[in-house]
């Protein structure tokens, strides 16, 4: 069985596959500090809820944003794993052509989606990957299969943090659907321009890649907040929560 992880800022979301096949995945909180023993015990009491246990798993795989992880889950899968868990970072092989001036600069969860959406469209691209999580990001895979580059912008929780912290009269609010465009209370005022904000920029910042490929793209969406915004957003045909499990899956074959 393969152990698949994505650690980004936010969340933790990691999967056990068998072959092709995903037997189960979960999302946890990203704790920074956490050490190797911390993660194996979370592997294993949440492995142990599905019957399953760390001698199921032969062979792991990690792609992290957070570097201070990275070492504590190479060394988790060394102590309780009995094997060597492979990294996504530089050096590794992933089948495409990488069109970006330094290589080493792209973020190891961009990487790994850009080979998702390669293996799923092939030479039916391009494609677009935007990823919410602490920041969204665009990967765009031209229509020849190559990795183009893409696009950064300040995640939609981290934009609300910073409207409350900077505005002293705004309340602290949850990020939730917004009932209407125009607010009634502070509340569904802050929501209303949030969301239907953020997507309207995710938007335009697509229409500006289609513009840029010389024609539109099959966009799609993953992440833990994905699902919040792509409902108001007009350009994100999917929301595929497990393409960077899938992606890391790919890499693993690719690597083995």
């Amino acid at each position: 069985m393969l152990l698949v992880v994505d650690v980004g800022n936010t969340q933790t979301h990691f999967g056990a596959y068998r072959d092709a096949e995903l037997l189960e995945h979960w999302r946890f909180a990203t704790v920074r500090d956490s050490t190797a023993d911390q993660l194996g015990a979370a592997l294993s009491n949440l492995l142990g809820l599905r019957g399953l246990g760390f001698a199921d798993i032969d062979a792991s795989i990690v792609s992290s944003t957070v570097p201070h992880l990275e070492p504590e889950w190479t060394a988790m899968a060394q102590r309780y794993l009995g094997h060597e868990m492979l990294v996504v970072g530089p050096g590794i092989k992933t089948g495409m052509a990488i069109r970006y001036d330094n290589p080493r600069e792209i973020g190891a969860d961009r990487l790994v989606n850009a080979v998702a959406l390669r293996e799923r469209f092939g030479d039916g691209g391009p494609a677009v990957c935007v990823d919410f999580g602490t920041a969204t990001t665009f990967d765009v895979v031209s229509a020849e299969g190559d990795y183009l580059g893409g696009s950064l912008m300040t995640g939609i929780e981290v934009s609300l943090e910073a409207l409350s912290e900077r505005g002293a009269r705004l309340p602290k609010i949850e990020l939730a659907p917004p009932r209407s465009v125009i607010g009634k209370n502070t509340i569904d005022a802050i929501r209303s321009g949030v969301v239907y904000g953020y997507a309207g920029a995710i938007d335009a910042i697509l229409r500006r890649l289609y513009d840029e490929l010389g024609q539109r793209a099959h966009a799609i969406a993953t992440g833990g907040l994905a699902g919040l915004v792509v409902p108001y957003t007009e350009e994100i045909s999917e929301v595929d929560d497990l393409l960077t499990l899938t992606g890391l899956r790919l890499l693993h074959e690719r690597n083995a």
